[in-house]
């Protein structure tokens, strides 16, 4: 055991330099401000103040989350049958689809999104189709849709393969024993195999609703800098404006949503498990 310590030694350091030193910094950031000199600072909350009573920066956050949870609620309603189809295929077919779902992510986020830029510019492939309905005159790009698209795009497949997950480990004998006793296929979905499965959607949701919040590079390619996000804004505050204790406030500000959003999602999660722990508990003694 004192072995194995040892050998985790350097990448304790490692995450401590490469994760946790970087995350002081920018808390070291957001409670301080610039003094006159080079090394002085001050203690101050002036930078949360700032975002909070600005109702322009309350917007763009609003505007954030409601873009991160209707990607998130797209990426449920399509992942979802595709993970089901999924689950319900043998293992080779399963394998295919897995693969083919997972072999986007194999090329960079970045690159995939300007394909997105192509496909709906004007004279792009889908511009051409709707020509073709005799829709010339829907703007496709630099649109609310076109950020959506962009991230339901980049983020689904992590919905699919939680989702999926579930799915496949589930027990498929409590569906067999909910027909015996005479449930339909609508009621053994319901009463079975969603709540089964509710792990991998909440897991799913943690995976799309985070990074969909926080993205910047989606909004400005495809929104055309029409759609600021909070993403933005804290890129803009680093790079631009060069305000590096706000850009750190509004990351820590940030940081504590996501950490109160992931607090739900694993008390949901942890509801969850219990529930089927003491199904299994009433179908042993049952038995």
């Amino acid at each position: 055991m004192k072995k194995i310590n040892q050998l985790a030694t350097p990448y304790i350091i490692w995450a401590g330099i490469m994760i946790l030193l970087p995350m002081l910094l920018i808390l070291f950031y957001a409670i301080t401000d610039s003094g006159n000199g080079i090394v002085s600072f001050r203690l101050t909350l002036k930078p949360f103040g700032k975002f909070f009573t600005d109702p322009d920066f309350l917007l763009i956050l609003w505007r954030s989350l409601g873009i991160a949870l209707k990607t998130t609620i797209i990426c449920i309603i399509i992942g979802y049958p595709v993970a089901y189809y999924i689950a319900g295929s043998d293992d080779r077919v399963q394998n295919l689809l897995i693969l083919i779902i997972t072999i986007p992510t194999w090329i960079n986020m970045l690159v995939r999104t300007y394909a997105w830029i192509g496909l709906l510019s004007d004279g792009g492939l889908f511009s051409t189709i709707l020509g073709f309905a005799g829709l010339k005159d829907v703007k496709l790009l630099y649109t609310e849709g076109a950020v959506i698209l962009g991230m339901v795009y980049n983020f689904i497949p992590f919905m699919i393969l939680q989702i999926n997950a579930s799915l496949s480990k589930m027990d498929h004998s409590l569906i067999q024993a909910a027909a015996d006793l005479g449930a339909n296929r609508t009621q053994c979905f319901l009463k079975v195999t969603l709540p089964l499965s509710l792990p991998g959607v909440v897991n799913g949701i943690a995976l799309v609703f985070l990074p969909a919040v926080s993205s910047f590079f989606i909004p400005k390619m495809l929104g055309g800098g029409q759609y600021y996000l909070i993403g933005n804004v804290i890129e803009n505050q680093f790079i631009t404006v060069g305000e590096w204790n706000f850009g750190s406030a509004i990351s820590i500000i940030m940081a504590v949503i996501m950490m109160a959003f992931m607090y739900v999602v694993r008390a949901i999660e942890r509801r969850n498990s219990t529930v089927e722990e003491d199904d299994r508990r009433r179908r042993g003694a049952a038995l």
